[in-house]
């Protein structure tokens, strides 16, 4: 796994540490006993992030639901997303370890503003998705994503804290736990599926390269 090497101990918070189904990869990974610390976190739960960066240079945020629909999408997919972002970064601006927090943003906090996507337009660091088209037309995702980046690059700017944001689209990769997520889509073109969602992928490996070139710590 690229985000572990033999010179740095590395926190992981998960909100499904008590299932082993699925911390299982992560606990058998070479080094891992010695190297690797499971924190239990929740991204509605004030203060739930804050033993886990205690100590830390380096942060990455990477947790956000990726839920495209919902009776509910203030409190399934939006309050998670912005509190979480909001939690991790009060944590941050307590300890001064930290050097830098890298936040995964997505492509879809960037494209989502409405405008035609034409073969000869050009998109550039001047787009930023707009929330109210997003609210207009139910597209709950991509505003969780937007309202958490900008809340992020706030909070950031009035604590100090030096942040980076990156945008991959949809990830794929091998399936590292026995169960299915949504890098799993890929699995109907080749059960015969006959169409397949348009949208920018990247393999799991080219985004892990990513926090680690922003962050330049580790």
């Amino acid at each position: 796994m690229l985000l572990l090497n033999p010179h740095s101990t590395y926190h992981f918070l998960l909100t499904y540490i008590t299932d082993s189904h699925k911390t299982e990869v992560l606990r058998g990974l070479d080094g891992a006993k010695e190297r690797l610390h499971l924190f239990k976190a929740n991204l509605v739960e004030e203060r739930s992030f804050d033993s886990a960066v205690e100590g830390c240079q380096g942060v990455f945020h990477t947790a956000s639901p990726v839920i495209f629909s919902s009776n509910d999408p203030q409190a399934d997919i939006i309050d998670p997303a912005v509190k979480g972002t909001l939690d991790v970064l009060r944590s941050c601006a307590k300890v001064h370890s930290i050097k830098r927090l890298v936040f995964t943003s997505s492509v879809a906090a960037i494209v989502q503003n409405g405008t035609p996507r034409t073969l000869d337009l050009a998109i550039d660091e001047t787009w930023f998705t707009n929330s109210a088209y997003c609210k207009e037309s139910k597209k709950w995702y991509p505003l969780s994503k937007t309202l958490a980046e900008e809340a992020a690059w706030k909070l950031a700017k009035e604590n100090g804290i030096d942040l980076i944001a990156i945008h991959p689209g949809a990830v794929i990769s091998l399936l590292l736990q026995p169960i299915l997520n949504f890098g799993a889509e890929i699995l109907k073109l080749i059960n015969g599926g006959e169409t397949f969602p348009s949208m920018l992928y990247m393999h799991i490996f080219e985004l892990l390269r990513f926090p680690r070139l922003a962050a330049d710590i580790c």
